[in-house]
């Protein structure tokens, strides 16, 4: 195993510079991450499926504390019926896709974002006003789908590298359409 690495990080924003060397390792455990947020949610959304059929509206009713700021949001969906056999398919639909597409390393950048957006969402339902819910573990998840987006993840023993240079029309996939590279990586 190699211990050595060119891999260099650097982020210019808003004035601050954020430089460092990954350590050889650290491709490893991209992919273990990749691995470990695709089997987490892809078991979520098995676990809704096996007890089908899933309602989300006990959560929206009784699982959101009134201190959160989407309480009463979350209370008018789940009043709506209409809405909710919506979201009682895009959930656990969505939750499946997300885990397939990490564990396959595919449109990762897509997963990663549509993961991030679920937590994102599942952590605002579960404030409870107190500053340490600013560490729930929802939040965590979310910041460690995002990591995996910005780390390009799928080019990493995953078929977005393959994906990426599909030839189409003489061109590789992402110099003929430049804007896939938001969804894939």
């Amino acid at each position: 195993m190699s211990t050595t690495t060119r891999n260099r990080l650097e982020s210019r924003y808003g004035g601050i510079t954020l430089e460092g060397r990954p350590h050889a390792l650290s491709a490893w455990f991209v992919v273990a991450l990749r691995f470990v947020m695709g089997g987490m949610i892809l078991f979520a959304g098995l676990g809704k499926v096996a007890d089908w059929p899933f309602d989300a509206s006990g959560f929206l009713v009784h699982g959101v504390d009134p201190a959160s700021p989407v309480s009463g949001l979350y209370a008018a969906m789940a009043a709506n019926p209409a809405l909710m056999e919506v979201i009682n398919v895009v959930v656990p639909a969505t939750q499946l896709l997300i885990g397939v597409a990490l564990i396959a390393g595919a449109f990762v950048r897509l997963a990663a974002l549509g993961g991030a957006m679920q937590m994102v969402l599942f952590y605002l339902g579960g404030w409870e006003g107190e500053w340490l819910a600013l560490f729930d573990s929802t939040l965590i998840y979310a910041v460690a789908f995002l990591a995996l987006g910005a780390f390009a993840a799928g080019r990493i023993a995953g078929l977005d590298r393959y994906i990426e240079g599909i030839n189409v029309g003489g061109q590789p996939l992402l110099e003929r359409f430049p804007r896939l590279r938001y969804v894939l990586g």
